[in-house]
């Protein structure tokens, strides 16, 4: 289609539409644009990138590099001082937008189309300038606006500083929206449809729920003609409908949008020709739309599941002392008494796992490339477990006790509403980051959906989690196998203090990766600060009113003091830098795309593993499948490469990793047997046995 005749059309839309909106329409701007630099600065001759953000009105839409039958794609005409040169602006994969009788292509809401500025060689270190461009772009709702805007971009000629972590997060996201040449060769044939076909095998197998195609040239397909999704054995098809100009297309360039069940989308730039295409089994978008509704009940069943084999993995270990510790204090109670306990720590698991998805939700909202765990990625928040670890093993130490936790012959009584609903609140945040199976579906569907169906996943996860325990506590038959509470569970209690002991010394180990020695003197100066705040609590409960007043205050001090020391927690770069989560004793380097690139560009086999050290099922991986000599000699002879994915520390380079593989957390085997197209995903919980297995013999 010519320019002129799209400029025809849209006229003609805008008029046909004209009355009928006219009165709704207003004079503001719909498209508010700016430039953002992924750095502050660029040295000279070297290179920048550059997003140009549009923040679209809601019900509005801008255009793709190819509009489709009505628009104009958008445009950014650079202004540039001697020696500087622009690139030219990448497009993130768009979206199919009806309007009428026509079908659009372009964007919704906020995107960002990158581009690159080049500094000249000449240019004088400290100098800063401000670079100028001309946006302009045709938004369309009911009617199409054109608007434009000056845009400025201030940067220094220099090192850039380090970039801000959601900033980098931000940058990140816009790349992976970016397609990416397709390592699938295509070819099409045109009779009374076209059928464009991906030699992908892997593909075939996945089954993904929704192929769209968009061309970059005009009038080689019908827009709004339905896509159907072809499989064969050795690939997909996507059947069209011919345009007039599709007989003689010598080739056919555009971007593949595919979306698996996971919800994860990856954009394919594919260049096909002439050429076979297979018989296959058609499925209409419509019948993909049926089975993507059918997704939230498989992943509430999922997330159930999921929920339920936590309480068993490595990561849970040190709250099962607890949990055993409550169930034996419900033993002999009144019925009633048991039940409203048992519901109590149901209710604290499940409302937690809620406010943690709710929170993961909404920080990915707001443009924060985490997933799963993201919690103990910051050390502030490592450091304030191993507090509270520390703080509830004083507590069963009984060097103090605090109401509903129960302690001293509180134990032949009540356990309180309050200290079963805490027990759940402290299972969940302890095992928050660890991954079940199961899990992992669940929460990479979670994770791609609307903040209510992800909430409800949650809610699937956390009733999961918690009904082993409440089924213990309302059933007379489980609750009649229980011992009757007395003394000895006072020494028991003291002897469970050592699990959250442990717990906290593991942190604290943790924390030194992240956050280095200083961090680590600071978290202990504060675990000091705590225990005599705990001490005085516990010495001065006896005194009289004065004394004890004395004791709070005191008390009270020590826990400003022992909160203050988390203060000078902050993440280092250095440490980070020379901690790795290696305990296979394989050689190994740090996981990067292009290190990975590199090495399949090779031909060598690569095992990725993507860890952390606040993930205790993935160090129990590490120990028992992956550090055997038979396991060391596999690598040894096929001369494998061993990539570890680091996530102790956030890295939007790794979060995107797991969500390229339906992941939201960690672990994640991955193995590059030579010449595949895709890895081998292993599976979350490791043997020795499953690592050769997928090595081949």
């Amino acid at each position: 289609m010519t320019a002129a005749m799209k400029a025809f059309l849209t006229l003609l839309l805008a008029l046909f539409f004209a009355d009928a909106a006219a009165a709704q329409i207003d004079d503001l701007p719909k498209v508010h644009a700016r430039l953002i630099a992924e750095h502050d600065a660029v040295a000279p001759g070297e290179t920048v990138t550059v997003a140009f953000e549009q923040d679209i009105r809601k019900g509005w839409h801008t255009y793709w590099l190819n509009p489709g039958d009505v628009g104009q794609p958008t445009q950014l005409a650079w202004t540039l001082p001697a020696g500087w040169k622009n690139g030219d602006l990448q497009w993130p994969y768009p979206k199919r937008l009806p309007v009428g009788p026509f079908m659009d292509y372009g964007y919704e809401g906020k995107p960002w189309i990158l581009t690159t500025l080049t500094a000249p060689a000449d240019a004088k270190p400290g100098d800063a300038i401000t670079l100028h461009a001309k946006g302009s772009w045709l938004v369309c709702a009911e009617v199409c606006v054109p608007e434009e805007g000056e845009l400025t971009l201030a940067l220094k000629i220099g090192t850039p500083s380090a970039t801000d972590a959601k900033l980098a997060a931000a940058f990140a996201d816009a790349r992976a929206k970016l397609p990416t040449a397709s390592p699938w060769p295509a070819t099409f044939h045109v009779g009374r449809q076209f059928d464009l076909f991906l030699a992908a095998k892997p593909l075939s197998q996945a089954h993904p729920t929704s192929v769209q195609f968009f061309p970059t040239a005009d009038r080689t397909i019908i827009g709004p003609a339905e896509q159907l999704i072809g499989y064969t054995a050795d690939g997909v098809v996507l059947r069209l409908k011919p345009d007039v100009k599709a007989k003689t297309t010598k080739t056919l360039d555009g971007v593949l949008v595919l979306t698996s069940s996971d919800g994860s989308t990856q954009a394919l730039q594919i260049k096909a020709t002439p050429g076979a295409v297979p018989v296959a089994t058609f499925e209409s978008l419509a019948a993909n739309s049926a089975a993507e509704d059918t997704g939230l009940p498989l992943a509430l069943g999922l997330a159930f599941l999921g929920g339920l084999i936590l309480n068993l993995m490595p990561c849970v270990l040190p709250i099962l002392a607890m949990k055993a510790f409550a169930l034996s204090s419900l033993a002999g109670r009144d019925r009633p008494e048991a039940v409203r306990e048992s519901l109590a720590y149901g209710v604290g698991a499940i409302l937690s796992f809620a406010a943690l998805g709710g929170l993961l939700v909404a920080l990915r909202a707001g443009g924060q490339a985490i997933g799963w765990g993201f919690q103990l990625q910051e050390p502030i928040v490592v450091a304030g477990f191993a507090l509270l670890m520390f703080g509830v093993g004083l507590n069963l130490s009984g060097v103090f006790e605090v109401a509903g936790l129960g302690g001293g012959d509180a134990l032949t009584r009540a356990g309180g509403i309050a200290g079963s609903f805490f027990t759940g609140v402290l299972a969940v945040a302890v095992a928050a980051p660890c991954t079940a199976p199961f899990m992992a579906a669940a929460l990479g569907y979670a994770l791609t959906q609307p903040a209510i169906t992800a909430i409800a996943v949650f809610l699937a996860l956390g009733f999961g989690f918690a009904i082993p325990f409440v089924l213990l506590g309302i059933s007379p038959a489980f609750m009649r196998l229980l011992p009757k509470p007395g003394a000895w569970m006072i020494w028991f209690k003291q002897a469970l203090a050592f699990a959250m002991y442990g717990t906290a010394a593991w942190l604290v180990w943790v924390l030194a990766q992240q956050a280095g020695a200083n961090a680590v003197a600071a978290v202990l100066a504060a675990m000091v600060a705590a225990g005599f705040a705990a001490w005085v609590w516990g010495l001065t409960r006896h005194f009289s009113v004065r004394g004890r007043g004395i004791g709070a205050f005191v008390t009270a001090l020590a826990i400003v003091a022992a909160l203050s020391c988390l203060w000078f927690i902050k993440p280092s770069a250095q440490a980070a830098a020379a901690a790795t989560v290696n305990v296979t004793g394989l050689p190994s380097e740090p996981y990067s795309e292009s290190r990975l690139a590199s090495l399949r560009a090779e031909n060598r086999p690569v095992f990725v593993n993507a860890t952390a050290a606040w993930c205790i099922t993935c160090l129990v991986n590490d120990e028992a499948a992956l550090s055997g000599a038979r396991v060391h000699e596999a690598f040894a002879n096929r001369h494998i490469a061993y990539l570890i994915a680091d996530w102790t520390r956030r890295d939007p380079a790794i979060t995107a990793l797991l969500a390229a593989h339906g992941r939201s957390g960690v672990p994640l085997y991955l193995y590059y047997a030579p010449g595949a197209a895709e890895p081998k995903v292993l599976p979350q919980i490791l043997t020795e046995n499953e690592v050769l297995a997928a090595l081949g013999p």
